[in-house]
């Protein structure tokens, strides 16, 4: 296929490949760190991340899908890797007594504890402490739009 979508202009393109390449890099320097210090997957910490703020730790299966942004598939096969590894566990719902929740274990907030200054402070070398305080401002809001956008 030589045919190629066709942009608007050349710096929509520039500037659209880089943010891609930019997250490509980014996102798999954090997972590599991740991994190599405390034996979490990206995918681990994401779910972690998200039960740890939620109210009692715990999450009905197809709200923390929607939380990560997976196919429900997705997400029950990383719930049943986390709860080998101890990290989650699946509990029926307290309210209505159907289904079942994943609910974050005390070896996943240990877990997470540990990883998450450590995974601050790479966020901040590999990142934030690239930009100025107004270009994080800019980037902010820029985020805030695109956010906003895509939960229309």
């Amino acid at each position: 296929m030589t045919d190629t979508p066709p942009w608007r202009g050349p710096a929509e393109q520039n500037a659209w490949c880089r943010f891609v390449r930019m997250q490509e890099k980014l996102g798999g320097r954090l997972s590599r760190a991740l991994q190599a210090e405390f034996r979490l997957s990206a995918a681990d910490y994401r779910v972690l991340v998200h039960l740890v703020d939620a109210p009692g730790g715990r999450l009905r299966p197809p709200d923390l899908a929607r939380s990560v942004e997976w196919e429900r598939s997705r997400l029950s096969h990383q719930v049943a890797r986390m709860v080998k590894r101890g990290l989650v566990g699946r509990e029926g719902c307290l309210k209505g007594g159907r289904g079942a929740s994943v609910v974050i274990t005390p070896e996943g907030r240990t877990a997470i504890a540990e990883a998450a200054p450590r995974h601050v402070e790479t966020v901040c070398w590999l990142f934030i402490d690239l930009l100025t305080p107004d270009e994080l401002r800019t980037l902010a809001r820029v985020c805030h739009r695109v956010i906003e956008q895509l939960e229309k």
